[in-house]
């Protein structure tokens, strides 16, 4: 189940209100979202250049473009959001733009269905870290909850298409996306802080 079939709850009315202590800041916890969304964006276009390079030639080749452009818009959103507020971006940036690159080739190497399960793990832990993040943001911080909540849809419209381009259908797709889904995860522990 994700955040949207959930029940709704009302957002905060400020971001990390109340504060208990030891929690980040509000400043502290909106230069963490940024940086890490920043990255994750980063390290998605790198994933779709590196499938592109593979099966660009190929029927597929217009829909992973399709899903690279819209990566971009994202991470040029994030890049000018960083820019906008003072935040330090991820120091791991350079590791991003190998091992993205890297997991695209990869996984496109393998087939088709198998880039598209490479789209489908990482988007479906897409979903849930921006579901949280949405779910922490307060009414001062809605223009940025609206941001994440609109990139959040098109990120499950990538999902989807992954799953009618037969991803579940590539060789090994359990083992495969849920070795993609656990180096997404601690791709965003890292990059919050790194």
């Amino acid at each position: 189940m994700t955040m949207l079939d959930a029940p709704f709850t009302e957002p905060p009315l400020e971001t990390a209100s109340p504060r208990a202590p030891g929690d980040p800041t509000k400043r502290e916890l909106l230069a963490r979202m940024i940086r890490v969304d920043h990255a994750g964006e980063y390290g998605a276009a790198r994933i779709y250049a590196g499938q592109i390079a593979v099966l660009g030639h190929t029927d597929k080749g217009p829909i992973l473009q399709h899903m690279k452009e819209q990566e971009q818009v994202h991470l040029d959103t994030f890049a000018a959001a960083i820019a906008d507020r003072g935040v330090r971006p991820s120091a791991l940036l350079p590791l991003w733009h190998v091992a993205g690159f890297a997991l695209g080739v990869g996984t496109a190497l393998l087939g088709s269905r198998a880039a598209m399960a490479c789209t489908v793990a990482v988007e479906e832990v897409i979903d849930e870290h921006y579901a949280e993040q949405a779910a922490a943001l307060g009414e001062d911080e809605r223009a940025l909850r609206d941001v994440i909540e609109r990139f959040r849809r098109e990120e499950l419209e990538h999902r989807d298409i992954g799953l009618e381009h037969e991803a579940e259908k590539a060789p090994g797709y359990r083992i495969l996306t849920a070795l993609i889904k656990a180096g997404c995860k601690v791709a965003i522990r890292l990059s919050e802080r790194v």
